[in-house]
């Protein structure tokens, strides 16, 4: 049987968590490299949208410069393609609302809401999905001595970090912290985790054969 050479192309790469084989749970996501530029979506609408050259560079710097100012005013900002909203993140622990003062108070970024109509457009996927013809990802998931020698060399220090584990696991960062966090979780948890700064530290669990 010929393989499919349309529709939307997809990996497949696993979860942490496992499922009732003792396997871990698989989920997918676009392949990826698949993306458009902006030289791209130009050179598109000025051949097929009748725009000239250069409006829809205009068009964004606008919308960037205007909806930038109301974001930086705290507003939300609605667009045909969705909404826009400043997030905000509160510093330290507080369980008393008199103790939090603007000071308190970072910006975190974006956040961005699709509208129905934008999801509803990019949801006329006529073709199907296929299966990319790379292998699972992260598929060193898959054996847990690799995963236990990946987590036992880097607890030379005494602890493991995410970058570090992700140089011995192989597994990419959103993974890697996953899996990580995965150990700190359930009755018996075999890791323990602290912030320090930007980064995670994970130490082991007493009596943890990770020691």
């Amino acid at each position: 049987m010929p393989r499919k050479t349309d529709g939307i192309e997809f990996e497949i790469h696993p979860r942490p968590t496992k499922g009732e084989d003792g396997k871990p749970l698989l989920y997918v996501r676009p392949a990826k490299g698949r993306k458009k530029s902006f030289k791209q979506l130009e050179d598109f609408c000025n051949k097929y949208r009748n725009l000239r050259t250069g409006e829809l560079q205009m068009v964004f710097d606008v919308v960037i410069d205007v909806v930038g100012l109301w974001l930086s005013d705290g507003y939300r900002v609605e667009t045909p393609i969705g909404s826009f909203a400043p997030k905000l993140k509160l510093l330290g622990e507080h369980t008393d609302p008199k103790t939090i003062h603007g000071r308190d108070i970072v910006y975190a970024g974006i956040e961005f809401i699709p509208s129905k109509e934008f999801i509803k457009e990019g949801g006329k996927n006529r073709e199907g999905y296929r299966k990319s013809e790379a292998q699972v990802g992260n598929s060193q998931m898959y054996d847990e001595k690799a995963m236990d020698e990946a987590l036992r060399r880097c607890m030379r220090l005494g602890y493991a970090t995410i970058p570090e584990f992700m140089i011995f696991s192989g597994l990419k960062r959103d993974s890697a912290k996953a899996y990580l966090d995965s150990l700190c979780k359930g009755e018996h948890p075999r890791l323990w985790k602290v912030r320090e700064s930007r980064r995670w530290l994970y130490f082991p669990k007493k009596n943890s054969t990770t020691e």
